[in-house]
């Protein structure tokens, strides 16, 4: 089950969790509302029979799937990759990620542009909104296999803040001021 809470802004290893003293964990339900992501828990070893991620994906359109591995051993240029999803960033499309193996740290800003680092783990499926700004980490064990989502041809741009200008930036902030 995901985890969600406001984190520090210091980073000196972006694989530990790096949250407030105490943290200030927040539930999956203010986190839709304070940042529009979505959160569904799907079965790890049953997804692929049971029909919920289907009907996921056809409620929400979702005509493209792959799969990524994020380690040392899978990942070429790791090093460079792992900088690069780690650079706030936003899409012009959502990013669907579900967790078949391992897991890893999204980290979204919330309308006070605070970071929320949200955890995934195995059999969680997180919808980040098109023009949110994020970030990726793995977590310590260094280790997370996903699949990807797309409505059409997937889209794989990475705009780096500032992007503010962008429409849909601007739409995502209308919606966050109008609410999820």
């Amino acid at each position: 089950m995901v985890r969600a809470w406001y984190m520090d802004n210091e980073v000196t290893d972006q694989r530990l969790e790096h949250h407030r003293s105490p943290p200030q964990y927040i539930q999956l339900d203010e986190l839709f509302k304070k940042t529009g992501v979505e959160y569904f828990q799907l079965d790890a070893d049953t997804y692929n029979v049971d029909g919920k991620l289907d009907r996921i994906r056809k409620d929400r359109g979702y005509s493209y799937e792959d799969e990524i591995i994020c380690s040392k051993d899978c990942l070429p240029d790791y090093d460079n990759k792992l900088k690069t999803f780690f650079t706030e960033h936003l899409h012009s499309d959502e990013e669907i990620r579900f967790v078949v193996d391992g897991s890893g740290y999204f980290d979204v800003r919330d309308g006070s542009d605070e970071w929320i680092r949200i955890e995934v783990v195995r059999g969680d499926l997180i919808v980040i909104p098109k023009g949110i700004y994020h970030r990726f980490t793995l977590d310590s064990n260094n280790y997370i296999k996903a699949k990807r989502y797309f409505v059409g041809e997937p889209i794989w741009l990475p705009y780096n803040r500032p992007a503010d200008d962008m429409i849909v930036r601007k739409e995502y902030l209308q919606q966050l001021q109008k609410g999820f």
